[in-house]
């Protein structure tokens, strides 16, 4: 089975809608218990995927402030570059969802394989960028020894992307089937191996900040051949024909880039101006630019498992409308979104009331700027709560418009608020006169509180617009 389903009521496709519980009156239920069924290890292998995070983070602070402060300048712009082509991959739980909940199982398997050939597809783009890191910084006048550091973890990070982008499809695919506690042993792998690696790589054989990047590699490629072993073993060959339908097809391929690009572009979208925004606070100082780069790590405790509540999200809406029911898509998906935004905004609080004790864990305690580090650390955690809940809206309304293929109309708000809004208003915020990149714009000089603030205020706005276009129904128009 792909997924629990408690009773058996068909779509127009004469397929079983998912998560569907009738009452005794015969009015129709969203079934928690088959939505804690999908989503609880998609909860556990992103909170994995926050341990990574802290992983790297840990093993970076050993080595210095500086080191931690600049992969937290290229930490976001190395995401942004993978999610915008990544996308590629990230239709693939899209697609394949739909394909199940429609019952033709064989196109799935064919959109899994196309995923992992599109992202074979990426690997010039990476290599190109692998070369320009020193480029991308050079306009922001950061210190010599940060883009030293920084173009250390950009440039091996960049050349193994495309490893971790087919990791992706071949995890969506797992997803996308409903059979999410196969992603959460293969995430499992990859981060015992990354917790193996990072000391291997960084200290034993002298690599420093760089080797947290390799580490991250090595051990996405031992997740990629366990997952690809998996997806061609007895039983999902034979329910999903991936043994016949690995060979490349272009028109399939086309296929995965046409909705992928825009898909990968709503979440690329926010994380340049995430990228640009770490740039200002870093540029302010090295203090600012770790206590952000560490808040950011822990607040992805809550982050990353939202994460997987939203997939959630996108399985159960993409294979009900696959089954031919867009109502019960709606209501799944708005399901989904609550539960989303009510676990981020509460882990946020609960992070940040811990903030005294969780900071100084990811501070070399040894190094001068440390108290001023975890002071200002506590204190943004507070509006990194604020944030937090109205990124889990954000988050659970974006990963349902994806399950339903709606990524063209996402993309446009995400990039409006995210360039036009929230990067000048932080460097409004941000930056006393005198200290920005321009000087056609007030500057307040608030530091990384008012930095902090202008975030708070983007992923509100970001949250409300994506929700609306939720509630709008415009997805129901969209055929794949």
């Amino acid at each position: 089975m792909d997924s629990v389903n408690s009773t058996a009521v068909l779509g127009a496709q004469g397929q079983p809608l998912p998560a569907l519980r009738l009452d005794s009156a015969g009015r129709r239920h969203v079934d928690l218990r088959v939505f804690a069924h999908l989503a609880w290890p998609l909860i556990v292998n992103n909170g994995l995927q926050a341990v990574l995070n802290l992983t790297d983070t840990f093993f970076i602070a050993l080595v210095s402030p500086t080191a931690t402060a600049a992969v937290g300048v290229i930490y976001w712009l190395i995401l942004a570059c993978v999610l915008v082509v990544g996308g590629v991959a990230m239709c693939v739980q899209t697609f394949v969802a739909q394909e199940v909940g429609s019952g033709r199982r064989w196109r799935a398997g064919r959109s899994a394989w196309a995923g992992v050939w599109a992202s074979a597809l990426t690997t010039p783009f990476f290599v190109g960028l692998a070369f320009l890191g020193p480029w991308i910084l050079s306009p922001f006048g950061l210190s010599p020894e940060v883009v030293r550091l920084a173009d250390a973890y950009w440039m091996p990070r960049m050349l193994g992307e495309p490893i971790g982008i087919a990791l992706w499809a071949a995890l969506g695919f797992y997803n996308g089937i409903g059979r999410t506690r196969l992603t959460l042993g293969v995430t499992f792998t990859v981060a015992i191996a990354n917790a193996l690696l990072n000391p291997l790589f960084m200290f034993t054989l002298g690599m420093g900040v760089g080797g947290a990047a390799w580490a991250t590699n090595a051990a996405q490629l031992v997740g990629l051949v366990m997952a690809l072993a998996v997806m061609l073993g007895p039983q999902i060959r034979h329910d999903y024909k991936t043994h016949i339908t690995w060979r490349p097809d272009l028109r399939w391929v086309k296929r995965h880039f046409t909705l992928g690009i825009p898909m990968g572009f709503v979440a690329g979208a926010d994380l340049i101006g995430l990228s640009i925004f770490q740039l200002i606070v870093t540029k302010i100082g090295i203090v600012a630019g770790a206590a952000t780069q560490v808040v950011f790590m822990l607040t992805s405790i809550a982050y990353m498992p939202g994460v997987g509540l939203a997939l959630a999200g996108t399985t159960l809406v993409g294979q009900a409308i696959g089954a031919g029911d867009r109502d019960w898509a709606n209501k799944l998906g708005n399901t989904a979104i609550a539960i989303a935004a009510g676990y981020m905004g509460a882990m946020g609080f609960l992070i940040a009331a811990c903030g005294p004790w969780l900071m100084p864990l990811f501070v070399n305690t040894a190094e001068p700027t440390a108290p001023a580090v975890i002071a200002l650390g506590v204190q943004v955690l507070w509006l990194a709560a604020i944030y937090q809940a109205f990124d889990g809206l954000n988050l659970g309304a974006a990963f349902c418009l994806r399950g339903a293929g709606d990524a063209r109309v996402p993309a446009v708000m995400v990039a409006v608020l995210s360039w036009l809004v929230w990067v000048p208003l932080t460097h409004m915020l941000t930056f006393a006169p005198g200290e920005g990149f321009v000087d056609f714009l007030p500057q307040y000089g608030y530091g990384a509180v008012g930095a902090w603030w202008a975030a708070t205020l983007y992923v509100t706005a970001l949250g409300l617009m994506l929700y609306a276009r939720w509630w709008s129904g415009a997805w129901r128009k969209i055929r794949l």
